[in-house]
């Protein structure tokens, strides 16, 4: 089973070369340190930057150099600075090709609730709606199943909605996954971890077809 920089290292994989990608909060942000040297991608974050390197080194860290998240960061020669409007303006118009989100939940239709719990007091939506609705190829990563064991794969989410039917891949602590019009489709599984392992803790519909294979990085 994977931990979070294990997810963050399958999902580098998926970053071809001359992508622009914008990264979510929280697992996503690991995504940079693990994506290869020889290819030239563009991170994008929503607070007004474009070309993000990996985390700074412990005692390198620049307080006024951060990303949506409210994380130091670092940038790459050539790195850019701008307003919200204009970072809004570049997800909105498309300029995104992958964007990669944490998810509360997802469902086996592609809807996504990854900013709200009820109950809980929140900030507000962020990023993520413009995201989720103007990107045309998202990769959620997130934990397979909840800290009580719950899934976190459903037939249908519970939490308010971020995005519906907008998913295209999910990689989990567990395994990697497509949304596809007939559900969940498993493409890989991680280090340890059946096939049975991964449909008990998956409530969605799960297609399995043939032998799965085990993740490489």
């Amino acid at each position: 089973m994977l931990d979070k920089n294990g997810i963050a290292k399958r999902i580098a994989k998926e970053v071809q070369d001359g992508y622009y990608v914008n990264l979510g909060i929280g697992i996503p942000t690991l995504v940079a340190n693990y994506v290869r040297d020889d290819i030239e991608v563009e991170f994008q974050s929503e607070n007004g930057v474009l070309g993000m390197g990996p985390f700074p080194f412990e005692g390198e860290e620049d307080a006024d150099i951060i990303n949506a998240g409210k994380q130091t960061i670092t940038t790459l020669p050539g790195a850019s600075f701008f307003d919200s409007a204009m970072s809004f303006s570049m997800i909105r118009g498309q300029h995104v090709d992958l964007t990669i989100l944490g998810a509360m939940e997802v469902a086996e239709n592609g809807d996504i609730a990854n900013w709200k719990i009820p109950g809980k007091m929140v900030k507000g939506m962020g990023g993520a709606m413009d995201l989720v609705a103007s990107a045309e190829n998202i990769i959620v990563a997130m934990m397979h199943t909840n800290r009580a064991g719950a899934s976190k794969l459903l037939k249908t989410c519970s939490l308010p909605l971020t995005g519906v039917g907008c998913v295209k891949k999910i990689v989990t602590n567990m395994a990697v996954i497509e949304v596809t019009d007939k559900g969940f489709k498993l493409l890989e599984r991680a280090p340890g971890v059946s096939v049975e392992d991964i449909k008990n803790a998956t409530d969605g519909y799960l297609i399995v077809e043939g032998e799965i294979k085990e993740m490489e990085f």
